[in-house]
């Protein structure tokens, strides 16, 4: 089943429980949150303590994306705090190994992300100890950038081997398709869901036009 994950960085946070009730409702199947730190990447967003107060108000899994450096020193915030999943970046740990074991030893979903200039074979000793890999559609840091439709590439070669894909930046309604069409088994909105006019329907629209490829 491909999953739509609303990344909460692009929701009204001075209404952040009516937004999470709002993307449950519509038939969302994670919520997104993006951890940055202002060092691996130039913005800083929320750490820990604002993933705790999510979690108190959703059952749905929390996808926490760390674009942090040194990932590994904060996987046990992040698994206290209530993440379901938590991925990382390759181009931010030489731990790489023992990032993705403090996950699952924590019995979470462990997922390894790379930007859109890595090449794929930098992951590829680790795809196989994860549960998916997150490929970057921008450049990390910012919401609303243009869509980089070339790592596409990368998630037809992680489709044919059977494993599970995890499409994060620029994706919107026109886009949608490309990206379900390269194989993509979860979809992380935020521009593209939060500021549309109605992004209820939007979500609707996502999961239609997601079952419409899952059947072809």
């Amino acid at each position: 089943m491909i999953q739509i994950a609303p990344s909460l960085l692009a929701c009204d946070f001075s209404h952040l429980e009516q937004e999470i009730r709002m993307v449950e409702k519509a038939g969302a199947n994670v919520l997104h949150l993006d951890v940055m730190d202002g060092h691996f990447v130039p913005n800083i967003t929320f750490g820990p303590v604002i993933i705790e107060g999510i979690r108190k108000l959703t059952n749905l899994p929390l996808d926490v994306h760390l674009m942090i450096d040194k990932p590994e020193k904060w996987v046990n915030n992040f698994v206290i705090a209530g993440a379901d999943w938590i991925s990382f970046h390759i181009e931010a740990t030489t731990e790489v190994g023992k990032t993705i074991k403090l996950i699952k030893e924590s019995n979470k979903l462990a997922g390894i992300a790379l930007n859109p200039d890595t090449e794929l074979e930098a992951i590829i000793p680790w795809v196989k100890e994860v549960d998916f890999v997150v490929v970057m559609t921008v450049n990390p840091g910012f919401g609303g950038q243009e869509f980089i439709k070339e790592p596409l590439e990368k998630v037809r070669v992680l489709n044919q081997r059977d494993i599970r894909v995890e499409v994060d930046g620029g994706v919107k309604m026109d886009t949608l398709p490309i990206v379900l069409s390269a194989g993509a088994d979860i979809i992380v909105s935020g521009s593209g869901i939060f500021r549309t006019l109605s992004p209820s329907e939007t979500i609707k629209n996502f999961k239609e036009m997601s079952e419409n490829v899952k059947t072809l």
